[in-house]
This record gives structure tokens, sequence and C-alpha cells, in this order.
């Protein structure tokens, strides 16, 4: 079993501490590249990796009068290194610091939300193995449709879960580019080889076309994906606030000792943290529609993305790292009710065999009779199970017409609800479980 690390590993990545930290690791490995072109002497570049330290309250001192984060930053480190710090930030640009270190951030967040999901993937492995031949309804539209297994929706979970580890690598690998290109990306005064040494230096890809900044299509992308991470909890966690409603009660969410649902009702056992993993898919959601939103900036640059990614970007990561989480918690100590769930198959009469009955029929190979007789003669009396809360199997016994082309003994076959679970090892093989 791996291991899951505290929340507070993310959080901490979006401190202005690591922020900043960050910043300077950008602007150490430019002077590094600057070294091995000759342009730096490699005594002042002693100097600034002995000397440069980040100290967070005199930058946030500094940025109160130069209205500027990063001159604040490099006006902190130029006092606190001395004369050698003339060498940082050569030919620079602020986003050359600022896109870099944000790949370098999100590179890192991204791989703890991997780790996280690989986390969850066990959890849901173990439940769909425990759970593989627990009969269950499958449901449509709500309602009643054909058996399947508990252990094969986690199944369908799991499956999912490893899209979406795949679609965080991918983002990984999307996000991954600095730029050290210049103002407007034209490399003006600096040259691309100072660039591809930086990049290489700290794990990264020069971006191929840089504006001022790295095109936003590249963040509006990783964002989306994010969300669509949360939708794959959210669906999880909505069809476990449907299965606890109190009429099915298949399955539910863990409810701690000493734990209370309501203030009024003293009964009440509420699905509170699937609620919360569906109420911030929503919020991620509209992180993405923010970061789609900032794809389109004026000419080379403008900020208008900035003050948006502040917000969107670390909280998207922690928001999504905070859903997993409890998805592990919900899922970790999930109850589940198979003996209840048997029961609520006897709800509807054993009319989910409707298809396999006519299936039956359409090859029984007696008389000829067309898709549209058999349906109707098995609808007929389905509706009339259904209506008047009869033994489905028991009408169809009974029933002359469907007895000219079947025999009992076929059609009790029908009726066998484990027919339905046959493929289990199948589609266990396809999860990759």
């Amino acid at each position: 079993m791996i291991p899951r690390y505290s929340r507070e590993q993310m959080a901490r990545i979006w401190t202005d501490e690591v922020r900043f930290q960050t910043m300077l690791q950008v602007e150490i490995a430019a002077c590094e590249a600057m070294v091995l072109e000759g342009k730096v002497p490699l005594a002042d570049l002693k100097q600034i990796k002995k000397k440069a330290k980040i100290n967070v309250k005199e930058i946030l001192e500094i940025e109160k009068i130069v209205k500027h984060d990063v001159i604040a930053f490099l006006t902190q480190v130029e006092r606190s290194v001395g004369t050698a710090a003339r060498h940082l930030h050569l030919g620079m640009t602020s986003s050359d610091v600022l896109d870099t270190a944000l790949a370098l951030q999100l590179k890192e967040a991204t791989k703890l939300l991997q780790h996280d999901l690989f986390v969850l993937m066990e959890v849901v492995a173990r439940l769909a193995k425990q759970h593989k031949n627990s009969l269950m309804a499958g449901r449509t539209h709500g309602v009643h449709a054909e058996p399947i297994s508990f252990g094969i929706k986690c199944a369908g979970w799991y499956s999912e879960l490893k899209r979406d580890l795949e679609r965080l690598l991918r983002a990984q690998k999307m996000i991954s580019y600095g730029k050290v290109s210049g103002a407007v990306g034209t490399y003006a005064h600096l040259d691309p080889s100072i660039e591809s040494l930086v990049c290489k230096k700290l794990g990264l890809k020069p971006e191929p076309v840089a504006t001022q900044v790295i095109p936003r299509d590249r963040h509006a992308e990783y964002v989306s994906i994010l969300a669509l991470v949360g939708s794959s909890l959210e669906r999880f966690a909505l069809e476990i606030r449907h299965l606890q409603k109190t009429e099915v009660l298949e399955v539910e969410e863990p409810f701690s000792e000493g734990q209370r649902g309501s203030s009024a009702m003293p009964h009440k056992r509420n699905p509170i943290l699937c609620e919360n993993i569906c109420g911030l898919a929503r919020l991620l959601r509209s992180y993405a529609q923010a970061s789609l939103e900032n794809v389109a900036l004026w000419h080379e640059r403008d900020i208008s993305h900035s003050s948006v990614e502040r917000v969107i970007l670390p909280d998207a990561t922690i928001v999504l790292d905070f859903m997993i989480d409890r998805m592990h918690s919900v899922l970790k100590d999930l109850r589940v009710y198979p003996e209840k769930m048997r029961e609520n198959l006897q709800k509807t009469f054993y009319v989910l065999a409707s298809q396999r009955l006519m299936l039956k029929i359409l090859k029984s190979g007696k008389k000829k009779v067309s898709r549209d007789q058999a349906y109707k003669m098995v609808q007929m009396l389905a509706q009339r199970a259904w209506t008047s809360q009869e033994d489905f199997k028991q009408l169809v016994l009974k029933d002359l017409t469907i007895l000219s082309y079947l025999d009992p003994s076929q059609i009790e076959d029908c009726f066998d609800p484990e027919y339905f679970l046959r493929h289990t090892k199948t589609i266990f093989k396809h999860a990759g479980l």
C-alpha cells in the first residue's frame, strides 16, 4: 500500500516562501548558464549562491513601495548578495522568471496529485475485488434496468481513474515549459542557448515560440484537465449519494462515532462528504472557464491573466487534492450492504429478466416470431407485474403464448441472476484489475 502524504505539502508549494525561492532558483540557473557561456565570472556566481537569501517580509515591504513583485524580489536578493547580484536578471524580463517558476510549481503540484490519485485507485481496486459478485440492480434513468454487481460499478470507477492518471501525466508534460527569451520573446539580449541551458537544468523544455509570456493555452489545458478529474470524482460521489437514499440504502458513506447529521433531527446520517465533492467539482469547472478566458491576451502580452492565475492555479490544485483525499476517506470506510442490494432487486418483481426472456423467445426455433411480437408479449406481462406488483416469473410460467415458444425449464433459466455476471472476469481484466 502506497502511503499518503499530508495535504500541507500541496499548500506549501503555493506559499510566498516557496514562490520566491523558486524564482531565485530560476535566476541562479540563468547565472549558471551565463557562466558556461563565459558571460558571468564564476566567482560572482559562487558569491550569489552563497549569499542569496529570501526574506519574504522584506520583499513584501519593498513591494508596497515599488508596486512590482519581481523588482521587490530582485531588490531584496541584491541586498543579501551585494555587488555580484548585478548579474541577476541580465537580459531577462519578469515573465521569464515568473512563468518558468510557475511551471516548476505546477509540475511539483501535479506530481502530488498523481500520487494522490494512485493511492485512491488502490482503495477502489480493493473495493471492486471485494464486491466482485455483490449482485445489485443496474439503473438507467434512475430506474431498474438489468442486474450488475457493485464490483463492476467500482471497476468502472477504477478504469476512469486510470484515464485520469494518464490525463494528469499529460497535464504535467504540457505545463513543463520554461521561457528565458526576454521582453517580447525575441532573445534580443540573450542567446537562445541560455534558455536551453536553464530549462535543462530545471527539468523543463524551452517554449518553442513565446511572446513575453508562455502562451496560456498550456495553462488552460492544464486547469481543464484538473476540472475533468474533478468531474470523475463528482460522478462517483453522486452515485454514492443516490445509493444512500433511504429508499435505496445500498451503500453509505462513513459516519463516525460522535458525528451528528442534523441540528434538528437526531436520526439523520447525511452524505455530506460526497456532497462536498460534488460542490467543489463545480468550483473547478469555473476555474477551467477562467483559464480559457486567459488565453487571449493583447499582442505580446497584457496582465489580465495574472490576477486570475494567482487565484485559480493554487486553488485548483489544492481543491482537487482535497477532493481526492476526501473521496479516499469515503471509499476506504464505505459501508456496503449486499443484502439490501438483493432485496432491492426483488422490488421490480423479476422484470429485470425481460430482455433475456425476449431473446430466448426469438431463438427458440419452435415457431417463427418477429422481434416486435416477442417484445410485445414480454412487455405486456412485465408492465402488469410492475403495475400490479405481481411476480413476473409466475406470470410468464402461466402464459400459454410464451409456453408455446419455451418450456418451463427454459423460462426458469431466464431468471437466474448469476447469468448477468458471467463476464465479470473479462470486465475486470479490461479494467486492469
